[in-house]
């Protein structure tokens, strides 16, 4: 069985690179529009509607417009933007986040896709709210830093512009009103918004996002060993979603920025010291891969009823 599917929006970063991995799969059929119809409202509608699944690669409100768009009850959208996340009657579109969340997603009309930082932050912390090992209420803060094409067409622009990279790292996000701090909130189970303290480094794409825990003040003082089998659990048999042992993460002393490459791919560490009780919870992922086109193509695959890694980069 074929599924027809429109991209609106593929022109863009992620767009560009959904596309890329959608191509030469005989199970799918792309619908394109010619560069003189990609503003016009009356073909973008027919392609909306003429889509078995529409992958959303917009501004918010363009997101919002475009779903009005639609006007049949069997069109499926995956909206890339931030436009839906927290939205009522949308499904977020995070496969790993909890048990049963994959079947939710497959009978779902309309998914939300994560934003790049709360995947790295949920795959984090959503095991350990559901383990009971972080409090719900427990004041969690979420740091790191991504590459540039986090910021699209404008901020690849800025880097690559003929005057040079702006600045080597740029701490941004400093009114603690960042836009990804909803969703951080809402689906790891915490009763109040972590602290979000992200930054962008002068590199294309990759990103590392940390959480750092007090384990000694944690209610129960949970140890490094007891994290780690909290997360070792939760994606054990995961195809994109690996935790690295212990004993390899103290052997590796570092994460890069670009540690799993253009991979769609989701590593997950735990470093610490038993002896003063804390720990330094990690995840490096592609911002545009598992955290953006990999994730939209994941679910598209879920939705299709196909195999979940179909065109992923592994």
């Amino acid at each position: 069985m074929s599924h027809t599917i429109f991209i609106d929006g593929g022109v863009g970063t992620t767009g560009i690179e959904i596309g890329d991995r959608l191509a030469g799969r005989p199970e799918l059929s792309l619908i394109t529009l010619d560069e003189k119809d990609r503003k016009d409202a009356a073909a973008r509608r027919d392609a909306l509607n003429a889509a078995d699944i529409v992958i959303l690669c917009l501004p918010d409100d363009a997101a919002r417009e475009a779903v009005a768009l639609i006007d049949n009850d069997h069109t499926r959208v995956i909206d890339a933007s931030t436009a839906h996340r927290v939205a009522d009657g949308w499904t977020y579109g995070f496969p790993e986040l909890e048990p049963g969340h994959r079947e939710k997603l497959a009978a779902s009309r309309f998914v939300a896709n994560p934003g790049c930082w709360p995947t790295g932050f949920l795959a984090l912390v959503r095991p350990l709210t559901l383990a009971g090992l972080v409090p719900a209420d427990w004041p969690v803060t979420v740091s790191g830093a991504s590459g540039y094409s986090g910021g699209g067409k404008a901020m690849i622009a800025e880097y690559e512009g003929a005057d040079g990279a702006p600045t080597a790292f740029r701490a941004y996000g400093l009114g603690l009103g960042h836009k990804h701090v909803p969703e951080m909130t809402r689906y790891s189970g915490l009763v109040h918004p972590p602290l979000f303290a992200p930054a962008v480094a002068n590199g294309y794409r990759g990103m590392v996002v940390e959480v750092p825990l007090q384990l000694r003040a944690m209610p129960g003082a949970p140890s490094l060993g007891d994290v780690h089998a909290a997360l070792a659990d939760a994606y054990a048999g995961s195809p994109l979603v690996s935790v690295a042992s212990l004993a390899e993460s103290a052997a590796m002393g570092q994460v890069q920025l670009e540690h799993v490459g253009a991979t769609d791919r989701l590593a997950l560490f735990v470093f610490g010291n038993a002896d003063s009780g804390q720990a330094r919870l990690v995840a490096a992922l592609d911002n545009l891969g598992k955290g953006a086109a990999g994730a939209a193509v994941q679910n598209l695959n879920i939705l299709a009823g196909l195999s979940e890694i179909a065109g992923l980069r592994l």
